[in-house]
């Protein structure tokens, strides 16, 4: 089996936005994809961190950095045929209060690192899904504001041009799924399906 790293945050590892919990392996879109991808000899490996950015460290919560951990977890991993990156959402938080061109670069720093640990690792660079209007409302994430939502939505055009300067496949996982309407901010179990055909439909196998 050759190995298909995801990297990303709660949407790779599979909040559930009702519960606070994990959705089960077979609802998350890593897993819909394992599936999918059995018969191609690939297996996934995933690799999400709720809360994880580009990176930038969480004033609030240690090991989030995504540019820390990727090279463990490149070295864990190995030989990897393929990586899916998918990051940015929780750098849209106010208290980085970060611009997309700056979320774009970390996504460049982490691209740079899988280049250099192996030049023959695909990259799938893939743009998060939008923060909902109205997601730091009260009830909501405090964490967000309205300008992290337009933060959210730019990323899609600064992940594409990267993706054509760096050679790496790109999709948009805006251009599939929505945050679900409980949280305005993490996949539903049918956002999860669709951003799964949609990954399976963009790898090619």
């Amino acid at each position: 089996m050759n190995t298909i790293l995801c990297f990303g945050d709660s949407n790779t590892y599979g909040y559930n936005p009702k519960t606070g919990k994990r959705f089960p392996y077979n609802v998350r879109w890593t897993g819909i994809l394992n599936e999918k991808l059995r018969p191609h000899g690939k297996i996934i490996a995933e690799e999400g961190l709720c809360g994880r950015t580009t990176s930038f460290d969480d004033p609030n919560r240690p090991y989030r950095n995504g540019k820390n951990a990727l090279p463990m977890i490149l070295l864990t991993h190995t030989p990897i045929e393929c990586i899916v990156i998918m990051l940015g959402t929780n750098d849209c938080k106010t208290f980085y209060n970060n611009t997309p061109e700056t979320i774009g670069n970390g996504i460049s720093e982490l691209i740079h690192q899988v280049k250099n640990f192996s030049p023959d690792i695909k990259i799938v660079l893939i743009s998060p899904i939008h923060l909902a209007d109205g997601v730091g409302e009260p009830g909501f994430d405090p964490d967000f504001d309205d300008n992290s939502v337009k933060v959210s939505k730019r990323l899609k055009n600064i992940y594409s041009g990267i993706a054509v300067l760096e050679n790496c496949i790109f999709t948009a996982a805006s251009d599939y799924a929505v945050p679900s309407v409980t949280d305005r901010e993490h996949l539903d179990e049918n956002g999860h399906k669709l951003l799964a055909e949609a990954v399976y439909k963009t790898l090619g196998y």
